[in-house]
């Protein structure tokens, strides 16, 4: 929507090839990469010199994107440190949360983008399909299995629940979830995965593990601990999508804390669908804090309190362990450059990775037993002598 007598403002986005493609789903734009280096360095001046330009040109592209916004963005006095206005710390916030929460399909489109490319330079290389859910190393797993091992990763992120849906429909080859190392078998993860995972007819191959925990403001101004502080202290919380391995693993946290979800504020209010997201949300004050990874939250400043580490599964039909590409995914996995990828990311180590695993093995709340038979066997144990034999 326009404001009567503004300029007419519209976003444009391309992209390019290069000899070298890139990393990760950064998108750069030199607006925004102008304003962050102002608000951090405090001047034009010492913004300049951080950015590698002249004063002359960073004060020129100042003044040429007032006019195109049609607002100030800039605001200082003689001895006094350079300051964004508040339109335009606005604008920094919005657009580093929309840009966390586009991170995912950003990364996404530019890995299809690239699979065509290779495709059309060189029809042998192997393609591998994978619905995962959303984890900042396996970008780099993407990256390694392309540039070292000639298979390409088509990664698109999803929840959970809805990776290992797409695999039970056909839409990848491997899908890839998290759960914690639970044993209990009454659990939400067991609720939830059960129906769609079968032994003997999947089978997991070992990726990571993570450390998930709280993700709060630097200092962690509310001292919160774990789940159950939460509710005592009424902190604002950004929660993840219903279906997502993070929403599962704070239900089931909450669930053996005993604390009922209505008692954290906002527990049911609108949701992120990537740890970046609900980090962008609390970087920018949205809310006091949120589950995520160890790894997410230095990235965007912030404080973390650990609670649980988890493992990282994929997981694929038994019989599409003999297919090249997933051979070459669990060769990229074993790889020691895998383990150079984990080493750069806060909370995480190998764990396993590319070995096949034994679903009910490496998931032990998996319990096929019938209550009933155990219970048979035990129960002339524990008659008493008078008890009539049956």
């Amino acid at each position: 929507m326009s404001v009567p007598g503004s300029p007419s403002r519209g976003v444009h986005l391309q992209y390019t090839f290069q000899p070298e493609g890139q990393r990760g789903a950064d998108v750069q734009n030199p607006l925004f990469d102008l304003l962050s280096a102002v608000r951090q360095h405090g001047s034009i001046q010492h913004a300049a010199v951080a950015m590698g330009a002249s004063y002359r040109h960073v004060w020129g592209a100042l003044k040429h994107w007032q006019e195109v916004m049609g607002q100030p963005l800039v605001t200082w006095t003689q001895g006094q440190p350079a300051r964004l206005t508040p339109f335009a710390e606005r604008l920094l916030w919005a657009e580093t949360r929309a840009r966390a929460r586009l991170t995912p399909h950003i990364e996404a489109l530019r890995a299809e983008l690239e699979r065509v490319l290779a495709e059309a330079l060189d029809g042998s290389q192997q393609v591998l399909t994978i619905y995962a859910s959303h984890d900042l190393a396996l970008p780099g797993l993407r990256e390694r299995a392309s540039t070292e091992h000639r298979l390409h990763i088509d990664l698109k992120f999803a929840g959970s629940m809805d990776a290992l849906r797409a695999l039970a429909e056909g839409r990848c080859v491997v899908a890839g979830f998290h759960v914690p190392p639970l044993e209990n078998s009454s659990n939400v993860f067991a609720q939830g995965l059960k129906p769609l995972l079968q032994p003997g007819k999947h089978k997991l191959i070992g990726c990571t593990r993570r450390t998930q925990g709280l993700m709060v403001a630097k200092g962690n101004p509310l001292k919160l601990r774990n789940l159950p502080d939460l509710a005592h202290h009424d902190a604002r919380f950004i929660n993840r999508q219903t279906g997502s391995g993070t929403r599962l693993l704070t239900d089931h946290l909450l669930a053996q804390a005993n604390v009922a979800p209505h008692l954290i504020n906002n527990y049911f209010g609108p949701t992120e669908d990537s740890h970046m997201a609900v980090a962008a949300a609390l970087a920018a004050g949205v809310g006091d804090v949120g589950m995520g990874l160890e790894a997410t939250a230095k990235a965007f400043g912030l404080d973390f309190v650990p609670l649980m580490e988890e493992d990282y599964f994929l997981v694929c039909l038994k019989d599409a362990l003999e297919h090249p590409a997933v051979q070459k995914l669990c060769e990229v996995l074993h790889a020691p450059t895998w383990a150079h990828v984990l080493e750069d990311l806060p909370g995480y180590e190998r764990a396993d990775s590319g070995d096949v695993l034994s679903l009910t093995r490496a998931l032990p709340w998996w319990d096929f037993k019938a209550p009933s038979k155990p219970a048979a066997k035990a129960a002339p144990k524990k008659r008493s002598p008078s008890a009539p034999s049956k």
